[in-house]
């Protein structure tokens, strides 16, 4: 039970809390990193499967 409570008062009286407006800010700055890595990873998936579709073409005409 010690560590329990230990834990408690260590949370409560030692862990300094961001405020509401930090907590907006850094909700807004993970936001904008997430939209823009997600436009990354889409113009990579676009650009491989051009590469990949180009591939496959000239292999398939090698055969004709």
């Amino acid at each position: 039970m010690g560590y329990i409570k230990d834990s408690y008062k260590e949370l409560v009286e030692k862990v300094s809390w961001p405020s509401f407006s930090q907590l907006q800010s850094s909700t807004i700055v993970v936001m904008v990193a997430s939209v823009i890595f997600a436009l990354i990873v889409l113009v990579m998936d676009i650009a491989f499967e051009n590469l990949m579709s180009g591939i496959y073409r000239f292999l398939g005409n090698l055969g004709h």
